[in-house]
This record gives C-alpha cells, structure tokens and sequence, in this order.
C-alpha cells in the first residue's frame, strides 16, 4: 500500500470513527483512484487504517453513498423533520409526490439496514421515483450511530420489540404522525425493510397490526427470532433457536431472500413466511422464473381464508445480501434483479386494508 493510499484509509478510519460514514466512503473511493464503490460496515475499519475481512466491492458510478442526485422542482418534495416518543428522537426523511394535493395517498414506510440512511436507502430501492409516478407518499425513519453504532435497528433488544415502548413504539408512532399530517389514506399503510430494517418492519407491523395493511421483508428475519445479540447472531447463522418460535405476524406478507445471503441465512426467509401462514396452510403456487438480467428466482404464494393472498416468498438463486434489482446509486443493491420494489409495490396495492378492519 503506497504512502498516499495508507493516509486516505487512516482519513477513513478517523471519519468512521466520528460517525461521518458518508464522507469515509468517499475517502475509501479516493483511495481506491475512482473503482468500484465500496459498500462496508463501520466495524471493517481498524483503527489505524487497514482495511479488514468482510468488505464487499460493487461496480457503481463515482457517486458517494447516500447523495442521490439532486431533485428537480417537479419531482416533489423530500424533506428531513425529527420526532421524539417516550424518550426517544429519531430523524427521518419523507417524501411527497408533487401535484396530489387535497388526495388521501397511500403510505409506504422504508426501514434502512446497517450502515445506510435515508438517502442512501432511497437511492437504492428508487423508491421515492416509483412513489412520483405511482403517487404515494415515502416515510424513511433514520437510526442514529449513537442508538447503534453502526446504525441498525435494534431488532434484537427485547426492550424495541414491544408495543408500548423502544424503537417499534417510535416507529408507529411516527407513521401516525405523518398520516396525520399528510391526510394520506389510512386503509393504505405499508411497511417494508432490508435486513435490521426488515426484521425490525416485521416486528413493527406484529406489534401494530391495526395500524399496516400488509409488510415486506428482504433479507430480514421473524420478529421474536432474537432478545439478545448473541442470540442475533445465532440466528443470523442459522434461523431462530427452537425456543425461540417467530411471533405471528397476522398481515399479508412479501419476502424476499438471496439463497447464498451469507449475512442472513435464508431459513430466516422460510420463518417469516412460517409467522405469516400459521392459518394459511400449504404452498399453493410455486413459480420459477428469471429477470431480464439473468437472475433465477422461485415464487410461492399462500393463500389465506378465504382465497385471499396471505404470502409471497421470493427466493433468489445465487443471490447475496442486497436489494434485489436495486440501483447502484444506493448500497447494498443487486442490479440482476428481480425489482423487489415493484413486485413490493404490486403486491402492497393489492392489498389495502378492509374497511372496518
């Protein structure tokens, strides 16, 4: 390593270290003279520089993580606010459509994984694009570094799992916030989320299912699958213990899961699906299909009482950890595909909760 490339990896460190991540990307994509972006964890730095085991490289423009480019006049509005419930504040990011004033518009609530923030989150999933077309507003709650340092939900914490307090209360809290401020439609209220965002969205939407129409979930795991971080990373390795059965999730669900994910074992994808179909019994259509791009994928629907659609598991064959056919603007995408964002969308349109419910 040259003198030059030694002191912009320290550059790096130093900025990880100060929770300056957007700014430490672009230190690292000085260093590496304009290649491939590098999408890691904070935790791959070592403190004097050098960079660790478990960095991932993807081919992207020179664009710094997190810094979408700018929006014109007409492409609505995306603003930053803060909210605090019981004790806790959290930044977050919204989104409005431009030219639906007066219109009670859906709500899609977007949960970011590790190391990634609103911007970067968007940028990825191009939601915010799909919401100007399709006219629904975008709600990204942001986790802070000093509630995590490397800015993931806190999923595995007993204490942000429960209905009345920690990060899921704050969440919904703040949906209902912005619904009410927005006016958007309340039989149209979606959530999803990637990896901690995803566990955290499914345990969100168990602990207020009056409150979401219907969930997605990419590469997360069951809400209850951990209480504690060993017993997180257990699962992440392997699915959650016997002990620790899945709470239901009583709402329509989509997931998502790359079958060679190394962060989060794909079992977790099959547990999901298993806390969304206690009622729903067998598979009742398996599909095998390919993206334009190439990447193979087996879909299978349950179905509810009814004949209603209770589930949709994406498998992803030789898929990884990312967002499948996201943009390379944002982190942690998979460009081959298939577009978990629209398949999302399509299926939360297809259902909006009843009235009455």
């Amino acid at each position: 390593m040259s003198h030059t490339l030694q002191d912009l990896m320290r550059d790096a460190a130093r900025l990880t270290q100060a929770g300056r991540l957007s700014e430490a990307t672009a230190a690292i994509q000085r260093a590496l003279g304009g290649g491939p972006r590098l999408a890691m964890p904070a935790a791959t730095l070592a403190a004097d520089g050098e960079v660790l085991e478990g960095c991932v490289f993807e081919s992207a423009p020179q664009r710094t993580a997190g810094k979408p480019a700018p929006a014109k006049a007409d492409d609505g509005e995306f603003r930053a606010g803060s909210y605090t419930h019981s004790s806790l504040t959290r930044q977050y990011k919204l989104y409005v459509p431009p030219g639906r004033a007066g219109q009670a518009l859906p709500l899609v609530v977007m949960l970011h994984g590790c190391t990634q923030n609103p911007d970067d989150f968007a940028a990825g999933t191009d939601m915010n694009n799909r919401a100007q077309e399709q006219g629904f507003c975008v709600l990204y709650p942001a986790q802070g570094q000093d509630a995590n340092p490397s800015r993931c939900w806190n999923w595995f914490k007993h204490s942000h799992q429960t209905r009345e307090r920690g990060e899921a209360a704050l969440i919904a809290a703040l949906t209902r916030a912005v619904m009410q401020e927005q006016g958007t439609d309340p039989q149209r209220v979606f959530i999803a989320g990637l990896s901690a965002g995803g566990a955290m969205a499914g345990l969100v939407a168990a602990a207020h299912p009056e409150l979401f129409a219907a969930v997605g979930v990419h590469s997360g795991l069951a809400p209850g699958a951990a209480r504690t971080l060993p017993e997180a990373m257990a699962a992440m390795k392997g699915g959650a213990a016997p002990g620790h059965a899945p709470v239901s999730l009583p709402l329509p669900l989509i997931v998502f899961h790359g079958d060679q994910d190394s962060t989060v074992h794909p079992l977790n994808g099959e547990q999901l699906i298993a806390a969304a179909t206690v009622q729903a019994g067998t598979a009742s259509r398996i599909e095998p299909g390919q993206s334009a791009q190439g990447r193979r994928h087996t879909r299978t629907v349950y179905m509810g009482a009814g004949g209603s659609v209770a589930a949709e598991h994406w498998l992803l064959h030789g898929a990884g950890h990312a967002w499948a056919g996201g943009q390379a603007t944002g982190s942690y995408t998979d460009p081959k595909g298939p577009d978990a964002t629209r398949e999302m969308l399509r299926f939360f349109f297809e259902h909006p909760r009843q009235a009455g419910h």
